[in-house]
């Protein structure tokens, strides 16, 4: 009895030890991966002095309406799916130091850091759109044609915005730009429409409209993520 008393002893400090261990071990675990979940970061393009395109009717501003599109996205995201949102910018300045002498090139390169910092699963980056020929018109994304993960975002996403707006575009483009180039990471741009078109013009400055967008976005992303 003493010897199987004596083993039973041992037996449940071993387990004792285990179970120390095990929790001693969950904060560390936890620390290189606090949340688990994805990061998507929203890029509102433009602000400060860069304004980007001003609509011709309206004379609505492309920096204003960027901001608003991204808040919008990141309120569906983040209620619709468990995912971390990081937005480049959260007001209608522009990211570059005052005492930068290329505010553009330095603007861009903050927007970058913050894609590299953040380890972004995925970048959704918002714009409008202009064209001197006023009848142009539709929604449409760009990806970088070098990386093909990209293509399959900006597909997802393009198939769900021509099933929800009338005039979105039927495929997605290739798109050389700063944004899409300047990471790994799948990288979209996606232009809500045309402010130069007096019609879309007043569509983007609506609140349902806009909702609608970021929602077909927010579809297009889950249907890529599967």
């Amino acid at each position: 009895k003493f010897f199987v008393l004596q083993k039973k002893t041992i037996i449940l400090f071993l387990v004792l030890i285990f179970c120390i261990s095990c929790f001693a071990f969950l904060p560390s675990a936890f620390a290189s991966s606090p949340s688990g979940i994805m990061t998507i970061v929203i890029d509102a393009g433009h602000g400060g002095i860069d304004p980007g395109c001003e609509g011709k009717q309206q004379g609505s501003n492309e920096r204003e309406l960027n901001l608003a599109y991204a808040n919008s996205l990141k309120k569906y995201l983040e209620n619709y799916y468990d995912v971390n949102v990081v937005m480049t910018r959260t007001t209608t300045n522009g990211l570059y130091s005052s005492f930068a002498k290329n505010k553009k090139k330095d603007d861009m390169q903050k927007r970058k850091d913050i894609i590299l910092n953040s380890k972004a699963d995925l970048v959704i980056s918002i714009h409008m759109n202009a064209y001197p020929l006023t009848s142009v018109r539709g929604a449409q994304v760009y990806y970088n044609p070098e990386c093909e993960i990209s293509k399959n975002l900006a597909t997802s996403i393009q198939d769900c915005l021509k099933k929800d707006l009338p005039h979105a575009k039927n495929s997605p483009g290739i798109g050389d730009y700063y944004i899409l180039n300047c990471t790994n990471t799948p990288a979209v741009i996606v232009e809500c429409g045309f402010l130069s078109n007096s019609e879309e013009e007043t569509l983007l400055l609506s609140d349902d409209y806009r909702e609608k967008v970021c929602y077909s976005i927010l579809c297009g992303i889950m249907k890529y993520l599967g």
